[in-house]
């Protein structure tokens, strides 16, 4: 009983510790700065005429929500779980990058219809404005995206906020770029143009994100596990007849949960199974990374025994 407590205290630690704690201030700096540039970004595109600068500005007060959201559903998932949410609040964070998710695919949208109208009636754009508030912006965003960099992976949520400035970045460069065109050359369909590639790189980045939001919402099981290799495993203990009723998912975007029904060759003492479940929760931990697993053993009494129970 002690081999067990330990093992199940030593995956709690690492399992702590493989999460981290994002750090609340630089999420609410980021916002601050993404906001600022949101408002020079207006400023200037109607001065210069550019689009360009328009729907950049538009993207990043999308991203200025996302990024806030991202600060507030950070503060709300650190709540302690209650009688009536038993798993915590892990998932708003969740929630909160599908909603930057759906916003961005909107933006994306209305932005290259903006271009198209754009494409079809070019107008006159002062170029060399555009290059000095693309390039304000592009050092904020550098800046705000260094801030992030090292929280970036602790969670999806994070993630999404980063990608979001990431995306400013590469579209200042690309609204630099055709600031510089523009005032050489005086080619102002580019402005247009540039506004349809930014709107494209962000639907694409977007996507993936509300992809991985919507299967941890539906609480489907995680892409990288295989169920029918964890019934295998399991299965080629000495005491387990059949493993049956398999059932993964994901609290969040870090933590997988585990639950199935155990049936044993021999009737077993419940004191008896304490060694049969630590081989167990030994092999789910070690080799298919689940430290969340509930284990319901049985003997030869359960009719249904197909890997994933049919409910219809």
């Amino acid at each position: 009983m002690s081999h067990n407590n330990e093992h199940n205290h030593s995956d709690e630690s690492q399992h702590r510790h493989s999460h981290g704690e994002v750090n609340g201030e630089n999420l609410l700096f980021a916002t601050i700065l993404n906001f600022t540039i949101t408002i020079v970004e207006i400023v200037g595109g109607i001065i210069s005429g550019s689009f360009a600068l328009l729907s950049d500005a538009l993207h990043n007060f999308g991203d200025t929500i996302a990024v806030f959201l991202a600060y507030i559903s950070n503060k709300i998932s650190k709540r302690s779980p209650t009688s009536e949410k038993t798993f915590g609040f892990k998932r708003v964070q969740i929630l909160a990058a599908m909603i930057n998710g759906l916003a961005m695919a909107v933006i994306s949208i209305y932005i290259v219809i903006e271009a198209y109208h754009r494409f079809k009636n070019p107008q006159p754009i002062n170029g060399a404005m555009m290059v000095v508030i693309a390039s304000i912006c592009l050092l904020a965003n550098f800046i705000a995206m260094s801030i992030l960099y090292n929280d970036k992976e602790k969670n999806l949520n994070i993630k999404a906020a980063y990608l979001h400035l990431l995306s400013d970045t590469l579209s200042s460069v690309a609204v630099i770029i055709g600031g510089i065109l523009i005032y050489f050359y005086k080619v102002y369909w580019l402005d247009p143009l540039i506004t349809f590639i930014i709107a494209i790189y962000v639907f694409r980045e977007t996507w993936f994100i509300l992809k991985q939001a919507y299967l941890i919402l539906i609480q489907a099981a995680p892409t990288e596990l295989d169920l029918k290799k964890v019934k295998q495993a399991i299965e080629l203990l000495n005491e387990v007849e059949n493993v049956h009723h398999l059932h993964a998912w994901k609290l969040d975007d870090k933590e997988n949960h585990f639950e199935c029904h155990v049936d044993l060759k021999t009737d077993l003492h419940i004191s008896q199974t304490e060694n049969v479940l630590f081989k167990i929760k030994q092999i789910l931990t070690e080799d298919f990374n689940l430290s969340h697993s509930t284990i319901q053993f049985e003997y030869n009494c359960c009719s249904d025994k197909s890997m994933i129970k049919n409910t219809i």
